[in-house]
């Protein structure tokens, strides 16, 4: 029997050091573990929440800017909005109403909200304003610009992580700085809580460049410190009805009067 035992010890010792190599070699053979399956959901909630802080910076920000407004077929044009610290805002919209004809200002104050008519061809005479309802009231679809939600109230949608978006970074469109996402809406509804497209800011807050269908928003130059609060461009009037964007009907010349009425 001790005979035995050694011969199997002199079979089985090689075989006992030679385990160990064995086991590695097998399990360098197995297939990378796959990556884990929530990686691009903390991709995209990193991108929200770096977006969201933007945003939130942008709400805080107090300044007056020039922003070259674009649409295709149409000349460019240049938006001036203006924050005020005390919460209020304006924006003048050359050819913002009337088809393109009429410029208008859009503002925000304690007061409540305003539409301005400034001198242009559309509107002659002095410049005079309407009030549109209180500050935070929605402005009617058919009176609104539109190029102002970018800097204003769809601030607070960027910030609110139950709103039905998707966020993801984004290159800048051309001529626009700073950092960029894209968002798209996750919402079969109509009633999106903003228009989709992309969302780029300066490190500070600052509003550097929108794209969107309605068109695009590039900041023209360095903002300027803000006013205490804004001033309306004009008086407020009650005599008047705002102006609505689309351009007023065509007058039918077989409606009109024929030379020989009295």
């Amino acid at each position: 029997m001790p005979v035995l035992l050694r011969s199997a010890g002199r079979v089985l010792g090689p075989l006992v050091l030679a385990l160990p190599t064995l086991l590695a070699a097998c399990t360098s053979e197995q297939p990378p573990a796959p990556p884990p399956a929530d990686a691009a959901p903390v991709q995209v909630d990193a991108a929200w929440d770096e977006l969201a802080a933007l945003a939130a910076a942008a709400q805080d920000r107090h300044l007056v800017a020039q922003y070259v407004y674009g649409r295709p077929g149409e000349p460019d044009r240049t938006i001036v909005f203006t924050s005020a610290n005390d919460g209020s805002w304006r924006v003048d919209v050359p050819g913002g109403a009337l088809g393109g004809t009429a410029d208008v200002s859009m503002a925000s104050t304690a007061d409540g909200l305003f539409q301005c008519a400034l001198p242009s061809a559309g509107h002659a005479g002095a410049a005079s304003c309407v009030r549109l309802g209180d500050r935070d009231d929605t402005i009617p679809r058919r009176l609104d610009p539109r190029v102002q939600h970018p800097l204003t109230d769809w601030l607070d949608v960027l910030t609110d992580r139950r709103a039905p978006l998707a966020v993801a970074p984004a290159t800048a469109p051309e001529g626009v700085t700073g950092t960029c996402y894209s968002v798209e809406s996750t919402s079969a509804s109509l009633n999106a809580p903003l228009d989709v497209g992309i969302y780029c800011y300066d490190r500070d807050g600052t509003p550097t460049g929108v794209r969107t269908g309605a068109g695009t928003l590039r900041l023209a130059a360095p903002p300027a410190p803000a006013p205490a609060t804004v001033q309306l461009a004009g008086p407020v009037v009650i005599d008047r009805e705002p102006l609505d964007t689309a351009a007023p009907p065509t007058p039918d010349p077989s409606e009109s009067p024929s030379a020989g009425t009295p």
